[in-house]
């Protein structure tokens, strides 16, 4: 996808809504909210790749975090105003330009300072990252939008 055109987002996702300029320079990215899950998803660029000519580790990291917490603060409502506190990231597998990496997350528990996730990134059936975070919670409520 060494190309400018935007990347088209996999069936029943959406584009996220987008306000951290760090999101815009790793975007376009896609969500996908049912009553039972969050994921969210994104097509893999020319440059998001390292020498190598794979997606760069710390960009499957960050995209991990940005689920991980997205994931926690859309389980609430009004959503809530977190922060990652620790991280921590697993590779299994490399991923090429032009795949689309889905991150499936799986809140363990949502508690009144700390919560805890885990996440998924797979390529189709093959699982490339394992990640889980503990998440702060901050004093005020998100606005709308957690990043």
């Amino acid at each position: 996808m060494s190309d400018s055109s935007t990347p088209t987002p996999p069936p029943g996702f959406v584009e996220a809504e987008i306000r951290s300029p760090f999101f815009r320079v790793m975007g376009p990215l896609f969500m996908r909210q049912t009553e039972d899950s969050f994921e969210m998803a994104m097509v893999i660029e020319e440059r998001h790749l390292n020498r190598r000519g794979q997606a760069h580790g710390g960009l499957l990291a960050a995209f991990a975090d940005i689920a991980l917490v997205r994931s926690v603060s859309m389980s609430q409502d009004p959503p809530l105003n977190i922060a990652t506190a620790s991280l921590k990231v697993d590779y299994s597998g490399a991923v090429d330009e032009g795949e689309t990496v889905i991150a499936t997350t799986d809140v363990q528990r949502i508690g009144r300072r700390v919560s805890f996730a885990n996440c998924y990134l797979h390529v189709g059936d093959r699982r490339v990252v394992h990640a889980s975070a503990v998440l702060a919670s901050v004093d005020r409520r998100a606005d709308s939008d957690a990043d």
